[in-house]
C-alpha cells in the first residue's frame, strides 16, 4: 500500500508479520504453518472490527486513499470499446473530467466522471479531480449528445468539489453548474449516479442529477469538505473530525435521509484492496437499474426524476 492510514496500522503490522512467516518458512523449510493460521485469523477479526466500525472522519480518509479505483479504473473494468469524448467546443478540454462512449454487457452507454492523477505530474494534468467550467461544459456538451442518440449516461462522481480559481471563476463556473443541474434533470435518457470516493458540494452535484444515486460503503457526498466546515464553524482544523460526524455524509446516513437509493459494498479494507469485486458490484447496480429505467416512458421518466429531488430536505413542523 502507498499509504499507510493511522487507523490502519495495526493491521499493516500483523499482514508484515505473516509475511516474514512465511518467508522464513520457504528460506528455513521451518513447519510455522499453525502459528501463520493462528495469525491470519486474528487478521481477519482486526480487520473486521476495525472497518466495520470507521468514523465518518475515517471513511473521508478511506475515500482519499491514493490506490483507491478511479472512474478510468472502473471504465476499464466494466467497459468495452470505451471512446473518449473531448474538450467542450468553447474554451478547451478539462483532463479533471472525462466522458466518453463505452458498451457495457451489449448497453450502449455514455459514461461521464472526475478523473483524479496517480502520480504528481498527473494530479497536475488532471487538477486533483476538480474540474474546470470547461470540464462541466464538455459533459453536458455529450449528455446532450448521448440524448440525441437515445444512450443511458453514467456518471462516477469522485472530486473535493469544483476549481475555486480565478480563471475558472472568470469562465463562469457557478453559471457552469447550475446549467447542468438545471439540463440533466429534464434530460430525456436514463441517468445513474455513483459516488466512488469523494462527493464534494457543487463539484459533485454538476454531474449528479440523475434518476438513480448509489455511494460506495467507503465514500461520502457532502455540501462540504469536514475540513472546510471546522474551518467555518470553529476555525480550528483539529475539529475536522467532529465536523465530519455531524455533516451525516456517509453512505448509511444518506439512505437513511432519502438523499441516495442504494450502498455499494466494497470488499473489507476498502475498494483498493480488490478494485474487480468493487467493479463487479458496480456493473451489476448498473444493468439492473437500466433494466428498470429503460421499462419507462420518457414522461414517467422525468416525473419520477423531478418527484425524487422535490422530496429532499423535506421536514415537518410539530
Amino acid at each position: 500500500m502507498a499509504l499507510e492510514l493511522e487507523f490502519e496500522k495495526p493491521i499493516i503490522e500483523l499482514e508484515d508479520k505473516i509475511k516474514e512467516l512465511n518467508k522464513f518458512t520457504s528460506n528455513e523449510k521451518i513447519d510455522l504453518s499453525e502459528e501463520i493460521k493462528r495469525l491470519t485469523a486474528r487478521l481477519e477479526k482486526l480487520r473486521k472490527d476495525i472497518f466495520e466500525n470507521l468514523t465518518p472522519w475515517q471513511i473521508v480518509q478511506l475515500s482519499r486513499h491514493p490506490d483507491r479505483p478511479y472512474t478510468m479504473d472502473y471504465v476499464n473494468m466494466i467497459a468495452e470499446d470505451f471512446i473518449e469524448i473531448h474538450g467542450d467546443r468553447h474554451f478547451g478540454d478539462d483532463r479533471a473530467l472525462i466522458t466518453g462512449l463505452a458498451d457495457i454487457e451489449g448497453k450502449k452507454v455514455l459514461i461521464v466522471g472526475h478523473q483524479k492523477g496517480r502520480e504528481m505530474k498527473e494530479n497536475l494534468e488532471r487538477n486533483f479531480g476538480c474540474a474546470h467550467p470547461e470540464g462541466y461544459r464538455k459533459a453536458m456538451r455529450v449528455m446532450k449528445l448521448a440524448e440525441k442518440y437515445g444512450l443511458p449516461v453514467i456518471s462516477l462522481i469522485d472530486t473535493p468539489g469544483a476549481y475555486p480559481g480565478i480563471g475558472a471563476e472568470e469562465r463562469g463556473q457557478a453559471e457552469a453548474i447550475a446549467y447542468n443541474l438545471r439540463e440533466m434533470a429534464g434530460l430525456k435518457v436514463p441517468i445513474i449516479i455513483f459516488v466512488i470516493g469523494e462527493g464534494g458540494s457543487g463539484g459533485a452535484l454538476g454531474i449528479g442529477i440523475g434518476d438513480k444515486i448509489f455511494v460506495l460503503e467507503n465514500a461520502y457526498y457532502s455540501v462540504i469538505s469536514p475540513e472546510g466546515c471546522a474551518a467555518i464553524l470553529w476555525r480550528d482544523n483539529s475539529k475536522t473530525p467532529a465536523a465530519a460526524k455531524c455533516l451525516k455524509f456517509t453512505a448509511p446516513e444518506l439512505l437513511s435521509l432519502g438523499i441516495i437509493d442504494g450502498v455499494i459494498p466494497e470488499p473489507l479494507g476498502g475498494a483498493h484492496r480488490n478494485p474487480e469485486l468493487a467493479a463487479n458490484e458496480i456493473k451489476k447496480t448498473i444493468l439492473k437499474n437500466l433494466d428498470e429505467l429503460s421499462g419507462l416512458t420518457t414522461e414517467d421518466l422525468l416525473n419520477r426524476r423531478y418527484d425524487k429531488f422535490r422530496k429532499m430536505g423535506a421536514f415537518q413542523e410539530k
